[in-house]
C-alpha cells in the first residue's frame, strides 16, 4: 500500500482549523478558526464549492463567512493571490419546499410524510392551507380554504398517529384532518389559538395568545390548564420527555424564557436568555432544540442540562436569519422552517418521536 504523504500548503496560504456551528442555511454564517485568514490586511476569497461567499468579519485567526443563496453542502476553501487553503466540509441545508407561509413547526406523520402550512394574511383564506411533502420530496395540496392555520400536530393515540390537527388563530378553531384530507371541527372557542401539542395520553394542549393554555381531553372536554403573560405574537408548545409542557412566547426582547408547566399546571422557567424563541423539538437524549437567537446569532439553539442537572447550557447548532421552527425526520435529518421555505439539513441527530 503506497505511503500517504500530507498535503503541503503554500506558506502564505490561509489555514482552516475548525468550522462551527454544525450546519447553516443560506443567509446564515459559519465561524472559521485558523491562521493567516487575514494577512497584511488582505482579505481572501471564500467559496462553498465553486459558489463565492462573502465575509461578515475577518481577522488573522478568526472569520465569519456568510452562506450565499444557492450554496449546498460542500467544501469551504479560501483563496488569496493564487494559493488556496485546505478545505473543511460545510453542512448547508437545501430547500425542499418553497412559497409557503410558515408561522410554527412543520409536522411529520407516522409514515414519514411532512406537513407545512400556508397561514396567509389575517382574516384571509388561501386556496391551499396545508401541503403534504412525501418522503421522495413530492409536494401536494392536502387541505384547502382553512383560515389562518397557526400550528400542526398529530395525535399519537388516534388512528395510528395519522390524524392531523390544526389550529386557527383567526377563529379559535381546532380542526381534525384525516389522511385523505377530510376536515372536521374538533373544538371551538380557543381565543387566538396558536401553538398546539399532544401529550402521550391524547390530551391536546392549545395556547391562546391572550395568556391561557387549554387542555382538551380525547372526548373534547375543555379545561384551563395554566395561565401565562399574554404574548404579542404567538405561543409555541412542545412536551419534554419527562411530561412537562414547554412553552415559548416570543416578543422583541433579547432575554426571554422558555416556560415549563408541570402536570398540575405549575409554571417555572426552563431556560432564560434567548431572543425571540419560537418552535421547539427534542432529540432522543432529551436535548432541546429551539428556533431563537443566542448572543445575537439567529438559528437553532441546543439547550441541555449539566451533568448535575442544576444548570442549563446553550449553543448554536444551525444558523439562519429567518428560522422559526423545525421538525426532526427519521433519518438523522431535520426540516428547518423559515417563513417561506422548508430546508432539509443532515444534522446526524435522532429526534424524539412524537407519534
Amino acid at each position: 500500500m503506497p505511503l500517504q504523504l500530507p498535503i503541503r500548503l503554500h506558506p502564505d496560504a490561509p489555514h482552516l482549523d475548525h468550522l462551527t456551528p454544525r450546519s447553516a442555511i443560506p443567509g446564515g454564517s459559519f465561524e472559521v478558526t485558523g491562521s493567516l485568514l487575514l494577512k497584511d490586511g488582505e482579505l481572501p476569497e471564500a467559496f462553498f464549492g465553486e459558489t463565492p461567499a462573502s465575509f461578515d468579519m475577518a481577522r488573522p485567526t478568526h472569520a465569519r463567512i456568510r452562506v450565499p443563496s444557492g450554496a449546498i453542502s460542500s467544501d469551504l476553501v479560501l483563496r488569496r493571490n493564487g494559493v488556496a487553503s485546505n478545505v473543511l466540509h460545510a453542512n448547508v441545508g437545501v430547500p425542499m419546499a418553497e412559497d409557503l407561509h410558515l408561522v410554527s413547526n412543520p409536522a411529520i406523520d407516522a409514515d414519514g410524510n411532512l406537513f407545512a402550512m400556508v397561514s396567509g394574511p389575517r382574516g384571509e383564506k388561501v386556496p391551499v392551507s396545508i401541503y403534504r411533502i412525501a418522503r421522495d420530496l413530492q409536494m401536494s395540496a392536502f387541505a384547502h380554504d382553512l383560515l389562518n392555520i397557526s400550528a400542526l400536530a398529530f395525535d399519537p393515540t388516534g388512528n395510528s398517529g395519522r390524524d392531523l390537527y390544526a389550529s386557527s388563530r383567526a377563529d379559535g378553531t381546532i380542526y381534525r384532518i384525516t389522511p385523505e384530507g377530510h376536515v372536521t371541527t374538533f373544538s371551538e372557542g380557543m381565543g387566538i389559538a396558536t401553538g398546539i401539542a399532544f401529550d402521550r395520553n391524547g390530551n391536546l394542549f392549545v395556547g391562546d395568545r391572550s395568556g391561557t393554555i387549554f387542555r382538551i381531553n380525547p372526548t373534547g372536554e375543555i379545561f384551563v390548564f395554566a395561565t401565562l403573560e399574554p404574548s404579542v405574537a404567538f405561543y409555541h408548545l412542545c412536551f419534554h420527555p419527562d411530561g412537562r409542557l414547554l412553552v415559548t412566547a416570543p416578543t422583541t426582547s433579547s432575554n426571554q424564557p422558555i416556560y415549563a408547566i408541570d402536570r398540575d399546571g405549575n409554571t417555572t422557567t426552563f431556560f432564560h436568555g434567548l431572543g425571540r424563541p419560537q418552535g421547539m423539538a427534542f432529540d432522543v437524549d432529551a436535548n432541546l432544540y429551539v428556533a431563537a437567537s443566542l448572543q445575537g446569532e439567529r438559528g437553532i439553539i441546543r439547550v441541555w442540562p449539566s451533568r448535575l442537572g442544576n444548570e442549563m447550557h446553550a449553543e448554536l447548532t444551525v444558523t439562519g436569519s429567518d428560522i422559526i421552527g423545525l421538525c426532526f425526520l427519521d433519518d438523522g435529518c431535520c426540516a428547518l422552517a423559515t417563513h417561506t421555505t422548508l430546508f432539509h439539513a443532515d444534522l446526524g441527530i435522532e429526534g424524539l418521536p412524537l407519534i
